[in-house]
């Protein structure tokens, strides 16, 4: 899906997106990806649902964002909730969602100026 407005003011931005790849700022990723408005970091280390560990969450709290949307590949699934208990600690945020989902959910929340990860997996 292609996205009819994406405005860069705030950021990095998700132009378009299918199940195997995003586009941001006009460069296709087709691996594991986390997205913020200031950075982007290729090749995030799961490269699936099945291999997320608390090391990867753990990563995300040095960051301080108020939220983090992981996109789960195409279809929903929910983490246990001991890999992100570092985040929940810290008082961060987690939405789960498709990774679709979490593409349209990152530009809104980007566009609105907050402090988001989206951490998207393709698989």
């Amino acid at each position: 899906m292609k996205f009819s407005v994406a405005d860069q003011s705030n950021g990095n931005t998700i132009h378009a997106y299918t199940d195997e790849s995003v586009v941001v700022n006009g460069v296709s990723f087709s691996s594991s990806l986390v997205i913020m408005a200031d950075r982007i970091i290729p090749d995030w280390r799961p490269d699936s649902f099945q291999s997320l560990c608390e090391e990867d969450f753990q990563a995300f709290v040095e960051m301080g964002p108020d939220l983090i949307v992981l996109g789960t590949g195409p279809r929903q699934q929910f983490p246990d909730p001991r890999l992100y208990r570092s985040l929940i600690d810290a008082g961060i945020g987690v939405e789960v969602m498709t990774t679709p989902a979490a593409c349209r959910t990152y530009n809104i929340l980007t566009s609105e100026g907050r402090k988001v990860i989206g951490a998207l997996l393709f698989s």
